[in-house]
């Protein structure tokens, strides 16, 4: 399986999908805006995310005249803990790297 790459718009998505609550779980165009991306960065971060194994999704069941069904998007458990530790990990090299350039942390 490949590594995820944890770029700007990735750690968007995760943060957002480390926030979101299980009653309240976001669905692709509230990502989309809460992130400030594009529908074409965001969709094919959650299908990688979902192909890692690191989200479910579920279709909305409560039918909506004139707009298709949500996706909603949740973190496994697994997820969750890969998440949490490599955003922990990307802001400790963060602080490392701006330390070594004369910054103060």
């Amino acid at each position: 399986m490949t590594a995820l790459r944890l770029t700007k718009p990735t750690l968007a998505v995760l943060e957002i999908l480390i926030a979101s609550t299980d009653d309240k779980p976001p669905w692709g165009l509230s990502i989309c805006h809460e992130a400030d991306l594009g529908p074409g960065t965001v969709y094919p971060i959650l299908d990688r995310l979902k192909t890692l194994g690191w989200v479910t999704t579920r279709v909305e069941e409560e039918p909506h005249p004139g707009r298709p069904p949500r996706m909603y998007y949740t973190l496994t458990g697994a997820g969750r803990a890969e998440s949490t530790a490599a955003i922990a990990a990307r802001r400790t090299r963060r602080r490392g790297a701006f330390r070594l350039a004369g910054g103060a942390a």
